[in-house]
């Protein structure tokens, strides 16, 4: 009885420690989205969305955040579109009927995972160098190709998840009928795990649409829609980070609003 009722007790302890870590988790998130709503619903306005910043809109003068929506879906869409292009091949080639079980396989995993971790900054800060040592200036390109950075070991690592889970019997069964590996992939694998690569590519997406570090360093800033891969473009929390550091205090009040609306536009693009 004693052993029974110490394990009771320990599991308890152990589901208290849980609904307790949950509690405050959700809590801290519902407290954060709370107190942004609240602030910045005042200064919300469909004005704000539909129009590009004005000569005075970041000392707190009329204009809105229409270039940096725009800039945030082309660099999101774009680097989303250009990792998709180099994942779906290398997380086929990580699948066990090509080099899966190798040990450059093993070590391309280690190589994803350590990438993963790799603060955005870094990405920014190699970009930019990378731009400088072109010669070109501060541009969409450049930051979609830092987001592709960004995005890579996410969609790689997703997709190969993904790819993994499907059934061994159904490519057995496919190679029964004289279907070559490609056509295997092709037919059978792709399209049993598609719903897992369409969730990477839409993990990939949130993670490059919220990134700052990245296309503060890369893709610049402007007041105005681009014209070219080669213009500097506006991303969503630009205005937000404008606005923060100025020292008057009708201009520092704006990131609230500007936050809710970059929020509110992350969130349902993603959706």
């Amino acid at each position: 009885m004693g052993e029974l009722t110490w394990r009771r007790c320990k599991e308890a302890l152990m589901q208290g420690t849980m609904v307790t870590a949950a509690t405050l988790l959700f809590g801290s998130l519902l407290t954060l989205l709370a107190v942004v709503t609240v602030k910045g619903w005042q200064g919300m306005s469909w004005a704000m969305l539909v129009r590009l910043p004005k000569s005075g809109s970041y000392l707190g003068g009329e204009g809105g955040i229409l270039n940096a929506i725009v800039g945030s879906l082309l660099l999101a869409v774009g680097a989303t579109l250009l990792a998709l292009c180099l994942a779906l091949p290398v997380a086929l080639l990580l699948q066990p009927d090509y080099a899966g079980r190798t040990k450059f396989a093993q070590f391309l995993r280690l190589l994803l995972n350590l990438l993963w971790g790799v603060p955005s900054i870094v990405y920014g800060a190699c970009g930019f160098a990378l731009l400088v040592a072109l010669g070109w200036r501060a541009c969409l390109l450049g930051g979609i190709i830092a987001l592709t950075f960004v995005e890579l070991p996410i969609m790689v690592r997703a997709m190969d998840e993904a790819l993994r889970m499907v059934p061994k019997a159904m490519k057995e069964a496919a190679y029964s009928l004289a279907l070559t590996r490609w056509e295997t992939m092709r037919h059978v694998v792709v399209r049993q795990a598609l719903p897992g690569l369409v969730t990477a590519v839409l993990l990939a997406f949130g993670r490059g649409i919220g990134d700052a570090a990245s296309v503060l360093f890369t893709a610049g800033y402007t007041d105005n829609l681009l014209r070219s891969l080669f213009d500097p473009v506006a991303s969503s929390l630009s205005p937000s980070f404008s606005c923060s550091t100025h020292p008057l205090q009708k201009c520092s009040d704006k990131p609230t609003p500007l936050l809710l609306s970059c929020s509110f536009w992350c969130f349902w693009s993603v959706s």
